[in-house]
């Protein structure tokens, strides 16, 4: 194992850090959500990778090769379309309240754990005619001028009703069909993702082979920071997100639709975390637990890079999967071989587990003297 094999992977890593960070550290920039549920946006991105690449295989051999041109889009658009729901749905009603948000969000994690464990046609059309009934009854009594006098009461009755019709028409659609229609898509069992065959095998650099699809994630983490980048800094709505993370009182007088800015960056996070478990469905199994494997480093990430720091979260995420991978796979102990004493000590930490405990430890200790991170946050923001 060299030291270029080693940075090479652990930059790999840390790409997919970054990816996975970049929209936790906009939303917790700009919002203060301690999205839990964040791991699970990358699961969903990375299912629906499988069910793209399944539905592309069966086109032929041609469309295959193809296929992960056509996920990533989808990926995005299937983790952000969540993330609306579960910005619009549960999170706008506990802002400023960290504690509540937390187990909020951690509670739908289990449940999108569950769901993908569960999913089935009858639990698909259950839901889609639990939305269209319910979601459709409130769109036309929004329209009546006496709305809000009669909403509690039209929330008592269209809610239990519009499940009660669910239930027994999916109840009944399961008995018609049987095992057709009730059994998982997915299951408890991991689901496999094959790259494209252009993206297997690695480029040659002398004795040593880079691969294919790391380069891959490489660019692709570069192109997205390049498009965050651009969007936050040169679009009208990129200031809006920005002027509400410096003071969203000031920008609410100002006219700034701050409810929009907020659905809209919750949007752009999670869609960030799809294109993170796209990218992660190429380097193994997907499963029910993918996103659990990554949201702590996710959130260390934040930390260490500086709440809603761009630049903090790049240096935050190659930081840490360098030192993860260096010392997880034993190379800095080859490295210090010489030095008996750090060899030993680097020996003793070099494994994926004790690699993790190590780098908290020193992540601990670094935010002892400095709690803001490596580019703390400056501004009124801070004194709010």
């Amino acid at each position: 194992m060299t030291i270029l094999d080693g940075l090479f992977n652990g930059i790999s890593i840390g790409s997919i850090l970054l990816l996975a960070a970049l929209g936790l550290a906009i939303v917790f920039g700009l919002m203060g959500v301690i999205n839990m549920a964040h791991g699970e946006l990358m699961m969903l991105g990375a299912y629906t990778t499988y069910l793209v690449q399944n539905g592309f295989r069966a086109l032929g051999d041609g469309w295959f090769e193809a296929y992960i041109l056509a996920a990533l889009p989808m990926a995005f658009l299937v983790a952000a379309l969540a993330g609306i729901v579960l910005e619009r749905g549960v999170i706008r009603y506990l802002y400023g309240r960290p504690l509540e948000t937390l187990l909020a969000t951690w509670g739908v994690s289990l449940i999108l754990q569950q769901f993908v464990r569960s999913v089935n046609w009858v639990i698909v059309i259950g839901l889609v005619l639990f939305c269209l009934l319910f979601f459709g009854g409130m769109w036309l009594l929004r329209r009546r001028a006496d709305f809000e006098r009669i909403r509690p009461i039209a929330l008592a009755i269209l809610l239990p009703l519009s499940l009660a019709i669910a239930g027994i028409v999916g109840n009944s659609i399961g008995q018609a069909r049987g095992l057709a229609v009730t059994q998982p898509w997915f299951g408890a069992q991991n689901v496999d993702v094959t790259a494209p065959a252009w993206l297997r095998g690695g480029i040659p650099i002398g004795a040593y082979q880079l691969s294919s699809v790391r380069i891959f994630i490489l660019l692709l983490t570069a192109l997205c920071v390049a498009g965050v980048y651009f969007f936050l800094q040169k679009t009208p709505w990129g200031l809006r997100i920005r002027s509400v993370t410096q003071n969203r009182s000031m920008s609410a007088c100002l006219g700034i639709p701050t409810q929009k800015v907020d659905a809209l960056t919750f949007a752009l996070g999670s869609g960030l975390a799809g294109i993170a478990g796209c990218a992660v469905s190429l380097l193994g199994s997907v499963g029910p637990n993918t996103g659990q494997n990554y949201i702590v480093n996710t959130f260390m990430v934040v930390v260490v890079g500086g709440v809603g720091k761009l630049v903090g979260t790049i240096v935050g995420a190659m930081a840490i999967g360098i030192a993860e991978y260096l010392i997880g796979s034993a190379t800095l102990a080859l490295v210090f071989a010489p030095l008996k004493p750090l060899a030993d000590f680097f020996t003793t930490f070099g494994t994926t587990s004790m690699a993790k405990v190590l780098v908290f430890a020193l992540i601990v200790a670094f935010l002892q003297f400095r709690p803001g991170g490596l580019f703390p946050q400056k501004g009124r923001t801070v004194d709010a």
